[in-house]
């Protein structure tokens, strides 16, 4: 018998990458060889969460070009690249060559609306064009379309001695199918399903109304995988991927389970109620044995509908914390779920 409904079949985890602002390099090392850890752990995958204008990383998609030349199996992956802040032409090109130096292992996760505090940054990042911009779908449709062979160009050939393509170079036919939408949304479920597009869940997701569920975040992110699938050519074969966090304390000393204890329960008031004008629903940590979390896993309805996930860690611990959980990630609570460690 399984012990999900769909057995777990790949194990992913997700970091910010933080760094001190006066040694930055030692913090995307540190990231770095999280991710080459991640790889020998037997991790499927290792996903970069996007920062601008803080201490994390700005730039994923040279992280994972980095990455991709010190790893030779583990998928990489972004949660999320905000496209508000991003030229879909230009994005493209960076994605497909980054893809192509990786050996086609890369997973861009994208989503849209206005860069955060945009009346603080849009002089500085649309001086021209500001108040013009368009932050909808059609941001992604158009990054959609243009690395799965769309035309960018009404000419190609050759013009003197260069020669022109009229689509993004250099094109990786397999990434087009490798590209998620991070949504917290009952409509960004349904948009993504419609366009093909695999669907990246987390521990957010907006308590609208229309889901089934009410303010129960396992019953509402269930609802929106299914709308999800239900829109989508591949139906209930379409990937979708969970994200929430979980910290294992198998084989942490005394103190680091009193700091991610604590740290779980100062977190934990925001997922009583929605917050904020947008209603975002927040689910709560998990902190405990791996078999103490994988029993609330299962009983998730959320994790149940899916067969992959990418464990966010912490965002303000330390390395050797990492280590800790991803070993315990990898060596107890993944084979509890019945997930075998890639080879």
């Amino acid at each position: 018998m399984p012990l999900t409904s769909r057995p777990l079949r790949k194990l992913g985890f997700l970091t910010i990458g933080l760094f001190d602002e006066h040694d930055p390099g030692r913090g995307h090392e540190s990231t770095l060889e999280i991710i080459e850890l991640g790889e020998r752990l037997g991790f499927d995958s290792a996903w970069l969460r996007h920062r601008h204008l803080q201490y994390g990383i700005s730039s994923p998609v040279a992280v994972m070009a980095a990455a991709s030349q010190r790893t030779r199996r583990i998928e990489l992956g972004t949660a999320v690249i905000p496209l508000g802040w991003e030229n879909p032409l230009r994005l493209a090109e960076d994605l497909a060559t980054v893809d192509v130096l990786s050996g086609g292992r890369i997973n861009p996760g994208v989503s849209v609306g206005p860069p955060m505090h945009y009346d603080r940054v849009k002089e500085a990042l649309y001086p021209d064009t500001a108040d013009v911009e368009d932050f909808s779908y059609e941001r992604v449709r158009r990054l959609l379309d243009l690395v799965r062979g769309g035309r960018a160009s009404d000419f190609d050939g050759t013009e003197g001695f260069e020669v022109f393509s009229h689509r993004v170079q250099p094109h990786s036919p397999g990434l087009g199918r490798r590209l998620w939408y991070g949504g917290a949304s009952l409509g960004s479920a349904r948009w993504a399903g419609e366009h093909g597009m695999n669907f990246l869940t987390s521990s957010v997701v907006k308590a609208a109304g229309e889901e089934e569920g009410g303010h129960d975040f396992a019953a509402i992110q269930a609802s929106q995988i299914r709308a999800f699938r239900e829109r989508h050519p591949d139906g209930d074969a379409a990937r979708v991927s969970q994200g929430l966090v979980v910290i294992p304390t198998d084989s942490a000393t005394p103190e680091q389970r009193a700091r991610y204890e604590a740290y779980a329960a100062e977190r934990l008031p925001r997922t009583a109620t929605p917050q904020g004008p947008a209603r975002l629903l927040f689910a709560p940590d998990l902190v405990g044995t791996s078999e103490e979390i994988a029993e609330r896993l299962r009983a998730h309805a959320g994790f149940r509908e899916v067969d992959e996930v990418a464990f966010a860690l912490p965002f303000t611990f330390g390395h050797e914390d990492y280590v800790q959980i991803l070993t315990d990630i990898a060596g107890r609570l993944g084979p509890a779920l019945g997930w075998s460690p890639a080879g």
